[in-house]
């Protein structure tokens, strides 16, 4: 669990008398429209239609979902309807917010969206926000401490930087994330870096660092396919296909490019492709993506 701002334990009295608002990992929306979801919980505590509307159209606005007030919310993406819950949660303006695994199995757009928010809800102290997450590096991003737990015990807080520092088996444990590799970066004319791993393959980074960094590209960051196609991303491997795990809705897939790659992709896009172990594919993802551990 991840703590943003002041520890729980520091809210005074009064503030932990008021509600608090939980934004969980499956969207639930209501039936209808995209504003009267947001508005729902504002009439219940008798503002004002003016007040209501205000809320709503700034709370839209900062998950970037202006002009979706009519829309049915139910039609919209996974990703959209979960930034509908957020704003939901927002306009409440309640002291605490919790967020359980928000941006799990969203779209790289929605889930950047939703770490911005959180973000400026922790810069601009507009409530304690408390986001549960398995992304040790999400937590980096959006947190500004953070509460380490195992078997349903706090084993450490403090930054991330602090935690992995002190507590090498939290760091090992986090060393066998998929994606996570190590090499020499160097700046680039372009203005990006490249980081070369193993002399085996290069990628390129959108970080201006130079020296020996850590990186991570989330698996649902890479493109597949079964041919190159032109594109702006920065990154292109050929690969061949050695394990394919099935993940209910989800499809996870380990690729030996030069170094093995994990990507998570839709089971309808399996299906499409007509992947199986042993097919020859193309790993595709922006410098963007690529993270900095």
């Amino acid at each position: 669990m991840f703590i943003n701002g002041e520890k729980i334990t520091s809210v005074n009295r009064d503030r932990a008398r008021l509600t608090t608002t939980l934004v969980f990992q499956r969207t639930t929306l209501f039936s209808t429209s995209v504003y009267k979801n947001i508005a729902y919980g504002l009439k219940l505590r008798g503002l004002p239609q003016k007040q209501v509307r205000r809320s709503a159209e700034k709370a839209l606005a900062k998950v970037k979902l202006e002009g979706y007030e009519d829309r049915p919310a139910k039609n919209l993406s996974g990703g959209e309807q979960q930034r509908v819950s957020l704003a939901r949660a927002l306009a409440l303006q309640t002291p605490i917010l919790l967020l359980d695994e928000p941006t799990a199995n969203l779209d790289p757009k929605s889930a950047s969206i939703i770490e911005e928010v959180i973000r400026q809800a922790n810069r601009q102290r507009d409530a304690i926000v408390i986001i549960a997450t398995h992304n040790v590096f999400q937590a980096d991003r959006t947190s500004g401490k953070a509460a380490f737990l195992a078997n349903g015990k706090i084993i450490a807080v403090g930054t991330i930087d602090e935690i992995l520092g002190r507590k090498p088996e939290i760091r090992a444990k986090f060393s066998r994330l998929e994606n996570l590799f190590s090499g020499i970066s160097e700046i680039l004319e372009e203005g990006t870096s490249k980081i070369t791993i193993d002399d085996e393959i290069a990628i390129e980074c959108a970080s201006r660092q130079t020296g020996r960094i850590t990186v991570f590209i989330r698996p649902e960051d890479i493109i597949l396919s079964k041919e190159s196609f032109k594109s702006s991303a920065r990154n292109v491997f050929k690969g061949k296909i050695v394990e394919i795990s099935d993940q209910g809705s989800l499809v996870k897939l380990k690729v030996d490019a030069g170094k093995q790659f994990t990507a998570q992709i839709t089971k309808r896009s399996f299906s499409e492709l007509g992947m199986k172990v042993g097919s020859q594919i193309y790993l595709t993802f922006k410098a963007s993506s690529v993270q900095v551990a």
